[in-house]
């Protein structure tokens, strides 16, 4: 990689960097020092933290020795910045796909996802089966059930859910008779034979980093709404309303999402439904865990940071994280514009598949300056058709995670290239660590930047402890070392493409680790647990900060029954390959899903 000056490294030129398995690149693990805090721990290092002085020397030993001074701070980098991951259009010639017109509308955009699905359900059945957006539909559409009933399942459910001994924690705000305004609606469409679309009557959860109204927008704190109406719905949401789905509400999540845990001090612990003692995920922790628990078949999320993904591997579900710019940011908080996508987390690859044909498009706008990507989806077929498919792996970097993630993810790998004659390519990714820091710094500037006319107004005793600390940490970060940042994305968009002239997708973990437990210390303050983090963010970083598509499938348990994920990193603008890969995937890990401790079965309640 270089060579040490004045602390910093020297990068050699990118055109120089080698990704053969065979260079001489040696894999830097993510160099976390700091000590697991919570309770009164925590509120006294933000007292010091927030110190006029004292603060700033701590600031400067944090970075130092977490290597942010010699991988970004006093690096040298030759290649120019490069803000944002907006990829040029490119028809990347997919196998098995469809060509979609672009003046389409949302619901008539699901109706072409309906075809490309298959025209039979698989011979096998799982032990385990979440209901599905076309299972609801069919119920309506016979008229053993209405939406209206689903809704006041639903309601009952959320309730139960919310109340000891679970207090599950899965909803910053819903509103019952919006809800069920809404399913009476539908109702009476469905009585007409009149649906929208498949979507009409379903039930779909919103992070409440998305407006949606009526719902204030929190992002997960007590103090924004104050300060920043909701007035309107976002693009994707408005899509999905187009559609006739039933949102239900605004789902829990980390405080400004500056967390991996989904601990909210404010909102309480969203948990996981396979385990009650352990952590969602964050930031999208209520989402991921609506989905899993059955009170919705999909639920909408942000990623920044993996904050879609890793979720979605906690509690068992699928997490579709689109390429950058696929899809409106138009009504999302802007806590972080140049890495955070609206992703979906669903059930099963098919309901994300639907949900995504309902909310993708740019912005209709009457002069475009830039060419606008073509929309593609995936032709699905009971068999798998895709031919030559070659999956990247760089070994190092795919054991770095426990025992039982490794033992996991490389069985499924190793079955679906088996099964469907695929071929593994062994690569390196060089410079990772770097990346990861970049990637931190970018979206820590992002946040303070995009709230800095709030905070001027704010009492800091309104924020939550933890948040806290990544607020003083986001704004310590300097305009060079964000600039140096950006040279890193520019080194890592040439990495990546090297990768990509050898490979379709790159795969890995989703999550290094699986669900950890929550800790009653933390309930009132959140907590730090930056190792931990680190392990789950580890395989969640490019698809962030260099714009590419992402999806994480289940792929099966550790030794505690906790989910593990499998995920796929595509090239821009391939979510139609993608989605065929985790869709093959799936078929091949379905049958071993299991049901969660906490789950609500809505179409066969009493």
């Amino acid at each position: 990689m270089g060579l040490l000056r004045d602390e910093g490294l020297v990068y050699k030129a990118v055109s120089e960097v080698d990704v053969d398995p065979q260079s001489d690149h040696v894999y830097l693990k993510a160099n976390v020092k700091a000590p697991r805090m919570a309770g009164f721990v925590v509120k006294i290092f933000v007292w010091f933290l927030e110190m006029p002085i004292f603060g700033q020397v701590l600031l400067y030993l944090l970075k130092k020795n977490n290597l942010i001074h010699k991988l970004i701070t006093n690096a040298e980098l030759e290649e120019p910045p490069l803000f944002v991951p907006l990829h040029p259009y490119e028809d990347l010639n997919e196998q098995q796909v469809k060509h979609i017109a672009s003046h389409l509308s949302p619901p008539e955009q699901v109706q072409e996802a309906i075809h490309c699905l298959p025209s039979s359900l698989p011979s096998h059945k799982p032990k385990f089966h979440r209901w599905t957006i076309l299972d609801y539909a069919r119920a309506y559409s016979s008229g053993e059930i209405t939406p209206l009933m689903i809704a006041e399942r639903f309601l009952a459910a959320v309730r139960e859910s919310s109340s000891l001994p679970l207090q599950m924690s899965f909803f910053i705000n819903y509103d019952a008779e919006d809800i069920l305004r809404q399913a009476t609606e539908s109702t009476l469409r469905y009585e007409k034979g009149q649906p929208i679309s498949v979507l009409d009557g379903v039930p779909i959860a919103i992070k409440d980093e998305i407006d949606c109204s009526p719902y204030p927008t929190t992002g997960g704190t007590k103090w924004l709404p104050k300060l920043r109406p909701c007035t309107a719905d976002a693009c994707c949401v408005a899509r999905l309303r187009q559609c006739g789905a039933i949102l239900v509400g605004k789902t829990n999540m980390h405080e400004l999402g500056a967390g991996t845990s989904g601990i909210n001090p404010h909102y309480g612990v969203t948990r996981n439904p396979y385990d009650t003692n352990k952590i969602s995920g964050g930031s999208s922790s209520g989402s991921a865990a609506v989905v899993s628990s059955g009170l919705c078949p999909v639920a909408l999320g942000v990623d920044g940071g993996g904050s879609v993904r890793m979720p979605a591997a906690l509690c068992g579900v699928v997490g579709l994280k689109p390429t950058f710019g696929r899809i409106p940011l138009s009504g999302v908080l802007p806590f972080n514009w140049t890495v955070g996508m609206v992703g979906i987390l669903a059930g099963t690859v098919e309901d994300a598949f639907i949900v995504y044909a309902a909310i993708n498009g740019p912005l209709p706008t009457p002069q475009s300056t830039t060419s606008v990507p073509k929309v593609y989806f995936p032709l699905l077929k009971s068999t798998i058709s895709l031919s030559d498919i070659r999956l990247a792996k760089y070994e190092e970097w795919f054991n770095d995670s426990s025992n039982d993630v490794r033992i996991c993810c490389s069985s499924a790998m190793d079955q679906l290239c088996e099964h469907y004659n695929w071929k593994t390519v062994p690569v390196t990714i060089p410079e990772i660590e770097a990346m990861r820091l970049a990637h931190y710094l970018t979206i820590g500037s992002e946040c303070t930047t995009s709230l800095s006319s709030y905070l001027e107004k704010l009492n800091y005793a309104e924020i939550g402890w933890d948040a806290r600390v990544a607020l003083s940490v986001y704004g310590a970060f300097s305009s060079n070392e964000y600039i140096k940042a950006q040279k890193v994305r520019n080194r890592q968009m040439q990495i990546h493409q090297k990768i990509f002239d050898k490979a379709d997708v790159i795969v890995v973990p989703t999550t290094g680790v699986t669900a950890y437990p929550i800790k009653d210390d933390a309930l009132k303050t959140g907590e730090l647990d930056y190792i931990n983090g680190a392990a789950l963010v580890r395989y969640s970083i490019a698809g962030n900060f260099l714009g590419l598509p992402a999806v994480t499938i289940p792929v099966g348990f550790d030794k505690a029954g906790l989910p593990i994920g499998l995920q796929f990193i595509g090239k821009p603008w391939s979510e139609p390959t993608l989605i065929h890969i985790a869709f093959a995937m799936q078929a091949l890990r379905i049958a071993d899903n299991r049901k969660p401790k906490v789950f609500y079965d809505l179409l066969n309640s009493e």
